[in-house]
Parts: structure tokens; C-alpha cells; sequence
């Protein structure tokens, strides 16, 4: 019997869909090109696996200037607990069988064939068909969307740099005592700096520049981020006055004491104007595949995965027979809506990051938002 759903994808919208899935006893195989997961941690409620790793004390966020004078807080009192992804993706395949997962399976390539029907193209040299629907929850550079549109990706015009704080780092101590539980966020003229602590207690470092797309590119570099463990990073960033240079000495400190070597993470997103294709049978995009913005609202993973429910949402109501099509094409009107209002917030919030004057309008909004919460009704 061939199976109903093929999910392309095995982080968090496509296993969130598997998982909703089963639950639903509808059929479907995911397809993932990791060799394989990590040992499994046995199966409870989705719920209460979340809450055993989820930081609930995590929320707040301080925000200061690039001398490290703090200037405000916000996420205070917010129900939006962190979860590490990778904890959460192993949440999430613990809750499905693991027969539901092949792994080792890139994707090379996705068509139509003369009939119309989606095939599978695998770099293994192996093929997939006969599925009533192929899921895309192959993130930003889905090897699915071309069959639903033309859009690609584009880059932001930033990016960030990552690094590492670990808690035997000799900064670990002056860290903690500044940031707790939560982030940092410092801010100069079209630059960032941030601090988030992590479930294992280090901290993740990001420097977030406004570079050319091609600026960390070998053979174009400007600068190694792997040289010498990091270090020709670290002095080019404190070295130049266009990056961190005439920041205060706490913050440079910071990227002093990053560990090893650093890695580029360029900031991509999709049109708004994307999201607006004609359906076509057999084939539908989740997450990042279908909605890639710019990680400035914090909201990307949530809004992948509420993906996922809708999604099978539809297929309940409308069943998974002759009513799969318009499940699916309900399905992405609604999405439509979402990821376009997301993708377009955060490239909002991408301008106020990464202002001349950063964070003034920043801060003068978090300050409004405060003052009318707290305002009488």
C-alpha cells in the first residue's frame, strides 16, 4: 500500500506534522537527510517532555547601548518559555515511531513526471512516488517550492556571526552576573551584539553585522572565521572602528573570550509577495520552506509548526480522500496570511536592529508598549 503524506524535512514543522499525523492515524513517511538521531529518550506526553526542558525563566531580555549601559528590559512576565531546537526536535521524533523516519535521504531534486505525479530524486540515486500529497519542510533552500513558485530567497543585507561562551570560560562568571538566565542585547550604529543563555548553561554569542552577501565567501573572504581557532576574527572585529572597536571594554570581552572558531549565519528571507501562488495538487510548503524570514521576531519556529496543525486541522475536516485538495489549498490560504504578516514584521524589526541610531526607536517602543500595559483602563 503506498503511503498517503511524504514530509520532506526532519526539523521542527515537519516532525511536528509527522507527530500530528500519527496521531490522526493518517499515513505518511518523512524523509530526512541527517544519517541518523541521536540515542532516543523514551516516549511521554509531548507536554510534559516540553515542560522537563523548557526555561520558563528565560524571557527577559536587557537591552543596552555599545558603551553597556543598560537601558531597558522587556519579556518580563511573558508565557513564551525557550527550548534549545535541538531539544526540541528530539522531543518530537521521541514521539513518533521511529519506522516513520528514513534517514540518509537527500534530496537532489523534486518533479513532475509525464503524468503529472510528484517523484522524489534522492543523491543516493533512489526515487520516491505514488504520494497523494509531498510536504516541503525543507527550509529555506527547499528543493520543493519550484514546483508551487519561482521565488528564491534573498539576502537581508546582514549577518551574524556566531560563537561560543562556555561555562569553564574564564569570562563564564562576569557573564552570568550580567545576563542570568535570559539575553543581552547591545546595540551601536548598524551592529548588534547578543548574548542568550542555553539549556547546558553556556551562552550563544552573536555579532550581527550589515555585510555583503559574499563578504564571508572563500576566495572573497575578508576575513576567516575558522583561522587560528577564531582568532583572526576576533582582533579583525576589535580591531576596526566599522565593527566593535570603540565599544566599551565589557562588551569586547565578550567577543575576546568567544571560543574557537566563529560561523556565519547570512540572514535570508522570502518575498511577502511570494506567498500568493496558484495551488497545485499533490504538493504543499511548511515552515521556512514556504514563509523564510529573518530570525527578528523570534517567531519563525512557532509559526512553522502552528503550519503543521493547520494543516492536518484541514485534513480532518475535510478527510484525506477526495477532500485532500481542498484540505491543502484551505490550508495555504490561511498560511498566506501568516507568513506574509511575518515576513514583513520582521523586516520591520530587521530595520530597528540595525539602525543608524540603534536602539533608540527600539527602546522608545518597548518603553510605549510598557506604559500601556500598565496604563489604567
Amino acid at each position: 500500500m503506498t503511503t498517503l503524506i511524504a514530509i520532506i524535512g526532519g526539523g521542527p514543522s515537519g516532525l511536528t506534522l509527522a507527530r500530528l499525523l500519527e496521531c490522526n492515524n493518517i499515513d505518511y513517511v518523512v524523509y530526512e537527510r541527517n544519517v541518523s538521531r541521536d540515542s532516543p529518550n523514551g516516549r511521554g506526553g509531548l507536554s510534559e517532555e516540553f515542560e522537563k526542558l523548557a526555561r520558563r525563566y528565560a524571557t527577559v531580555a536587557q537591552v543596552a547601548d555599545m558603551t553597556g549601559k543598560h537601558l531597558v528590559d522587556f519579556g518580563e512576565g511573558r508565557d513564551a518559555p525557550e527550548i534549545d531546537r535541538v531539544q526540541l526536535r528530539a522531543i518530537l521524533l521521541d514521539s513518533i515511531p521511529a519506522g516513520k523516519v528514513q534517514w540518509n535521504k537527500t534530496v537532489q531534486k523534486v518533479e513532475r513526471d509525464i503524468d503529472g505525479n510528484v517523484v522524489i530524486f534522492f543523491t543516493d540515486g533512489s526515487s520516491a512516488s505514488g504520494f497523494r500529497l509531498v510536504v516541503g519542510a525543507d527550509g529555506a533552500w527547499s528543493k520543493v517550492r519550484h514546483l508551487l513558485t519561482p521565488a528564491k530567497p534573498q539576502y537581508s543585507g546582514k549577518s551574524y556571526v556566531e560563537g561560543k561562551i562556555s561555562p569553564n570560560n574564564p569570562l563564564y562568571a562576569k557573564l552570568e552576573a550580567r545576563v542570568g538566565h535570559g539575553s543581552l542585547l547591545a546595540f551601536g550604529p548598524r551592529k548588534n551584539l547578543a548574548a542568550q543563555q542555553m539549556s547546558d548553561g553556556s551562552y550563544r554569542i552573536y555579532l550581527g553585522i550589515t555585510v555583503a552577501e559574499d563578504f564571508f565567501v572563500n576566495g572573497n573572504a575578508n576575513v576567516d572565521l575558522t583561522a587560528d581557532e577564531g582568532a583572526q576574527a576576533r582582533r579583525f572585529f576589535l580591531s576596526r572602528s566599522d565593527y566593535y572597536a570603540d565599544w566599551s571594554t565589557e562588551l569586547k570581552d565578550i567577543i575576546a573570550n568567544c571560543e574557537g572558531a566563529f560561523r556565519n549565519w547570512p540572514l535570508y528571507y522570502l518575498s511577502p509577495e511570494s506567498l500568493s501562488w496558484k495551488h497545485a495538487p499533490q504538493v504543499t510548503l511548511i515552515g521556512d520552506a514556504a514563509h523564510l524570514s529573518a530570525p527578528f521576531v523570534g517567531e519563525g519556529v512557532n509559526c512553522s509548526m502552528y503550519d503543521a496543525l493547520v494543516l492536518v486541522d484541514k485534513m480532518i475536516k475535510f478527510g484525506t480522500d477526495s477532500g485532500l485538495d481542498r484540505a491543502v489549498e484551505e490550508y495555504e490560504k490561511d498560511m498566506f496570511k501568516r507568513g506574509r504578516d511575518l515576513i514583513e514584521r520582521s523586516m520591520g524589526s530587521g530595520e530597528l536592529l540595525f539602525a543608524e541610531d540603534a536602539p533608540k526607536t527600539l527602546v522608545q517602543i518597548i518603553g510605549d508598549s510598557k506604559e500601556e500595559a500598565y496604563s489604567p483602563r
